[in-house]
């Protein structure tokens, strides 16, 4: 489903060249629960843009469902994003003057679904992640495990195949922690391919595959076998 070969991603700073991702070779089948770890500066922010089409490799093969994705432009990119992937932030990122089942709608309405229909799904997500009583709720009336549920339901609104979720527990304590990790473990569970970014080794041990980045490239993937 997910595919890397040799990437490599450079920057500019100043006069210097930065390798973020020096040669990363992954695979990704679907319907798997993946965690992406590695120390601050190892490369995990940029793979996740990477595969979320938030930006593009310097050199190297990325395909998303056979589909090399290298020569999109910014519409094209975003057309992907919006189609197939589903994004879970640490900060949530939710609009704080809208309810959250606006919140949940807004993807949909750059799909340009239906306002009922919009409507429908977005209460079915909210139900989906036990919030369909708070549903009227602005952000700021809601605990940080609420809205990073919110968030979640926000991310399946056009029923992306991927989950890509960037550090979603870090602001979060560890109880409610669990909580938002079992919600994807159960998005997981009903087919969907879930890709979290962490520093915690605690929340990558919840998934059944770590791989870890070190200076942009792969230094471990390896199977997790749960009891």
């Amino acid at each position: 489903m997910i595919r890397l070969e040799n990437v490599t991603k450079r920057y500019l700073m100043g006069d210097n060249v930065v390798k973020a991702l020096d040669g990363i070779d992954i695979q990704i089948e679907e319907g798997e629960m993946v965690a992406i770890v590695g120390p601050s500066g190892s490369g995990k922010s940029t793979l996740m843009n990477i595969i979320g089409c938030l930006d593009v490799v310097t050199s190297g093969l990325y395909e998303l469902n056979k589909i090399s994705i290298k020569d999109y432009d910014q519409d094209e990119l975003a057309d992907i994003r919006n189609q197939q992937i589903g994004f879970v932030f640490q900060q949530f990122n939710l609009l704080n003057n809208f309810t959250a089942i606006e919140n949940v709608m807004m993807p949909m309405t750059y799909a340009k679904v239906s306002k009922q229909k919009r409507e429908e799904k977005a209460e079915a997500l909210l139900n989906l992640v036990g919030l369909g009583d708070r549903m009227d709720h602005k952000p700021t009336e809601l605990s940080g495990g609420q809205q990073q549920r919110v968030s979640i339901a926000r991310a399946l609104a056009n029923n992306p195949a991927i989950i890509l979720a960037d550090e979603p527990t870090g602001a979060l304590d560890t109880t409610t922690g669990h909580e938002v990790l079992n919600q994807l473990k159960k998005l997981n569970q009903s087919g969907k391919t879930v890709i979290i970014i962490t520093h915690d080794l605690e929340v990558a041990k919840n998934t059944n595959r770590i791989i870890t980045l070190r200076d942009g490239k792969v230094i471990q993937d390896e199977v997790q076998h749960h009891a």
